[in-house]
């Protein structure tokens, strides 16, 4: 078995969210959601999520933005989380080993999770009594 390196780099986080979002962008079931909000600006997309995985895994704090909103008004569910998530772990583990890796892997989790639960939240009608 190869041992693959652990992120530790920018060119490292550039791997990952390339790696990912080719992934994405032909995956049937999100890539068209994607492209919808995307519009082809692929490149300023991607550039900002260097900088929230860096800020995330290098500690480098570039990433300003509030991502959750963003996500708020998608027609999505808990089977788009699934697939973003699933091939999220793949990309990792195609990729990378080691503590880095494995705390990309439980910081996407939770944010699939927190996500999917504060839009199930903001989409249940019996919240606004």
């Amino acid at each position: 078995m190869e041992h693959l390196p652990d992120i530790q780099s920018e060119e490292d986080v550039r791997l990952l969210v390339d790696s990912f979002y080719s992934r994405v962008q032909t995956d049937d079931l999100i890539g068209p959601i994607f492209e919808a909000v995307v519009q082809g600006q692929w490149p300023r997309h991607l550039a900002t999520m260097y900088d929230f995985w860096s800020s995330l895994l290098l500690g480098t704090g570039r990433y300003r933005g509030r991502p959750f909103p963003k996500h708020l008004a998608l027609p999505i569910n808990s089977q788009h989380f699934r697939r973003w998530l699933a091939l999220f772990v793949e990309t990792v583990e195609a990729h990378f080993a080691g503590p880095t890796a494995d705390e990309a892997l439980y910081k996407a989790g939770n944010l699939a999770s927190i996500f999917e639960y504060r839009i199930q939240q903001a989409n249940n009608p019996l919240n606004l009594l």
